[in-house]
């Protein structure tokens, strides 16, 4: 690409080049945020960060696929709407410089594909791969862990998101061809490997752009937290809806009965939690049958109970389950647009992006696009030539 070319060929000796992963959440959805279990996996593609040091203090900020291009220093950063997608940069940015990190300035150029607004944690790329960046050009040694809780940060209090700890976690912690068990409450994760024999996982994009800012993503954070109050004033040692059993739910359930709403979206957490753990312990036996049904569980869940779906991704659920060789298909990401994720034998991947396409084109108008999938590691600085780092 000559925009890239050119940037590196102007910073020379003085280019780095960092990358961070785009996300996928084999199950554990919308339980995050609310102390549970998640499954997520890192990508092969994501987001390649081209960095040359300045040492002004400022910070340039340009995009392959944006026209917009930001100038800003250290003090005084705000988001600003007219910003776009700058503003997850510079919230990154006041975050460092606001823990005495040094940060000289930068030019940095950002080049992914990730498609924009599919939930494939496009957001949490770019700040991983900031923090990253910036962090190693400040010379400091600061845990990944550190930076994940960071990033999170900048979700929640610049961008205005209350997403959990996920998507982050999940881009700044991954593995290559294994998947993360992850306790969003205590953080405490294990590496599961992947092995599906002759499946594969297949994404696909409803192409209708999600905006978590613009959807009901807070709300149900808000019904959440509005549902824990109410139980924790029966039951103050529950610490968080994903601290509940089943058994634990059942008892508390009659609590919320004045709240229907609420306790259908307490329901999919804790029947989300308990799919989490039963889904690793399938993958790990090698039930690639018993973690396909979890799947589709998981998405009846998000429809029925938790209400995040919407027309076009159960059409894509639905347009998966009667192809053959399909043994799993969900909503992945936060829901309201975005991208399934399906278990499709490999034999089978043909005929079942044109059978889906076919049926979803009928049913919404809108053409999807598939990505077959490979798992790779979390957010780091990358060495070698320039083609690999455009790939």
């Amino acid at each position: 690409m000559k925009q890239v070319e050119e940037f590196v060929a102007a910073a020379g000796d003085d280019l780095r080049v960092f990358f961070a992963p785009g996300r996928v959440n084999l199950i554990g959805e919308h339980t995050d945020y609310s102390g549970g279990y998640v499954f997520p996996a890192a990508l092969s593609f994501g987001t390649h960060a081209y960095v040359r040091p300045r040492t002004d203090g400022v910070f340039r900020v340009a995009s392959t696929h944006f026209d917009l291009e930001v100038m800003f220093g250290t003090e005084n950063l705000v988001y600003r709407a007219e910003d776009d997608w700058a503003n997850f940069p510079k919230g990154v940015v006041r975050e460092l410089a606001q823990r005495g990190i040094p940060l000289s300035g930068a030019e940095i150029l950002y080049h992914g594909n990730i498609p924009n607004g599919a939930g494939l944690s496009s957001s949490a790329s770019i700040e991983l791969v900031t923090a990253v960046a910036l962090a190693a050009l400040g010379g400091v040694d600061l845990s990944r862990v550190e930076l994940v809780l960071m990033c999170q940060k900048v979700e929640n209090e610049f961008i205005g998101v209350q997403c959990g700890i996920m998507d982050q976690f999940a881009v700044g912690m991954g593995r290559a061809n294994h998947a993360v068990l992850l306790n969003c409450d205590t953080l405490e994760y294990r590496y599961a490997p992947l092995e599906l024999g002759d499946y594969q996982l297949v994404i696909t994009h409803t192409n209708k752009r999600r905006q978590l800012l613009d959807s009901s993503y807070n709300e149900r954070r808000t019904e959440c937290e509005t549902a824990l109050a109410q139980i924790q004033a029966h039951h103050p040692e529950v610490g968080s809806l994903g601290e509940l059993s089943a058994a634990g739910w059942r008892e508390a359930r009659p609590l919320l009965q004045e709240f229907p709403v609420l306790q259908r979206r307490v329901e999919h957490v804790v029947s989300e939690n308990d799919r989490v753990l039963a889904s690793c312990r399938a993958l790990e036996s090698g039930d690639l049958a018993e973690f396909g049904r979890l799947m589709i569980q998981s998405h009846e869940s998000l429809r029925d109970l938790y209400e995040v779906t919407g027309q076009e991704l159960d059409a894509l659920v639905e347009a998966a389950r009667v192809v053959d060789g399909c043994i799993g298909t969900r909503m992945t990401g936060g829901g309201f647009g975005g991208c399934t994720v399906s278990l499709v034998h490999r034999e089978a991947i043909g005929e079942f992006q044109e059978l889906v396409a076919a049926r979803y084109t009928a049913q919404t108008g809108l053409t999807p696009t598939f990505y077959v999938c490979a798992i790779g590691d979390g957010a780091q600085e990358v060495k070698g030539e320039l083609s690999t780092w455009q790939s």
